[in-house]
């Protein structure tokens, strides 16, 4: 995309109906989720010639005066379109039940996500996760992950691996490539990037730096998958920048990672990395930056992730530019080798070297 974004070419009635759209949205998204939840959805998907309301009342119980609002909320949202007193599903209702990332993203909004969002501006002003406090009082959503209710755990996982797990087999042949065998994973969470790179090089030595509980996670599912001997751990608080990397790798695996902190903590998490480096080391930086993306939507979708940074996960992180990024590392004193864009969903990989 060019370094310009956005246009401000409609009339006046259409912006004034688009202003309309966004004061609305928190309700219009409960009416389309609560569409999907209660089954009206599914129903309009399995008919042929479209539901009157009160036969959707009457197959799932519900009085006809909630399917009626409901229904309304529906029309307007453009998921279902009503001609002679019945209802059939649209393309983009078709989406809420049927496209597993529309499904995700909504899950992930609504349970990670929405009453948190109401401290969005006080999150603004203090750059703290004022919204996390309806979980639970961590100063960082990763520092009490594990601890989350599990229907949240359950969407934020699912949100997070619905967009790793696409790009990470397309990744491996790179990170393995000349003879690599020994990585250190950053941040590896529940370590499913680790447990690809055992499967996929049964000689590979894999290291995983993360915070103790969140790294108990990944060992028990590399122990569980029977990688216990390929997959190790090295507990440390990584915002700890008194404590230094671990040393003698091949490649350093930073996988939508560094989005998770602030420009500063960027910075010393790069140096303290080029400081374990030796010339044979790679740094492989995975990230999605908004300015890289093929379609605007995406972009969308990347500056709206970037407030649940703000509200719920640390008050101070983004989905960065890529120029903000390629500034941090060379400030860190690393030289970028290479840049592959467009992998995965929407991702893009930088390699790094000293």
């Amino acid at each position: 995309m060019s370094e310009n974004y956005g246009s401000d070419t409609k009339s006046a009635l259409e912006a004034k109906i688009d202003a309309q759209k966004i004061a609305f949205a928190p309700i219009v998204f409960q009416a389309v989720k609560s569409l999907r939840n209660l089954g009206i959805l599914e129903l309009l998907n399995s008919s042929e010639n479209g539901m009157t309301p009160k036969e959707i009342a009457q197959k799932i119980n519900i009085s006809e005066y909630g399917i009626k609002v409901l229904l309304d909320a529906g029309l307007s949202a453009e998921v279902v379109i009503l001609s002679d007193e019945k209802y059939t599903l649209t393309k983009t209702g078709f989406y809420f039940l049927n496209d597993k990332m529309t499904n995700i993203n909504m899950d992930f909004v609504n349970d990670v996500c929405y009453n948190g969002m109401f401290y969005l501006e006080e999150s603004v002003r203090e750059e703290k996760p004022e919204g996390l406090k309806v979980f639970g009082n961590w100063p960082t959503i990763y520092h009490g992950l594990s601890e989350l209710p599990e229907t949240v755990k359950e969407s934020w996982f699912a949100f997070d691996h619905f967009y790793s797990d696409h790009v990470f087999k397309s990744i491996l042949s790179i990170i393995f490539d000349k003879d690599r065998k020994k990585v250190l994973d950053v941040g590896g969470n529940t370590g499913k990037f680790s447990l690809e790179c055992a499967e996929y090089n049964p000689n590979a030595e894999i290291t995983i730096m993360d915070l103790p509980g969140q790294l108990n996670v990944a060992l028990e599912n590399a122990k569980k998958a029977g990688f216990e001997k390929q997959i190790k751990g090295y507990p440390t608080d990584i915002l700890d920048h008194s404590q230094p990397f671990p040393t003698g790798f091949d490649a350093i695996w930073m996988s939508q990672f560094l989005d998770c902190f602030s420009e500063e903590n960027i910075l010393q998490i790069l140096k303290r990395a080029a400081q374990s480096m030796t010339t044979n080391t790679s740094l492989f930086i995975l990230e999605t930056y908004w300015d890289r993306q093929q379609f605007d939507i995406s972009t969308f979708c990347l500056n709206n992730t970037s407030l649940y940074f703000t509200a719920m996960a640390n008050g101070n992180s983004r989905m960065y530019h890529s120029e903000d990024m390629i500034r941090l590392i060379e400030q860190a004193g690393l030289k970028i080798k290479d840049i592959r864009d467009n992998l995965g969903v929407s991702h893009t990989l930088i390699e790094c070297k000293i």
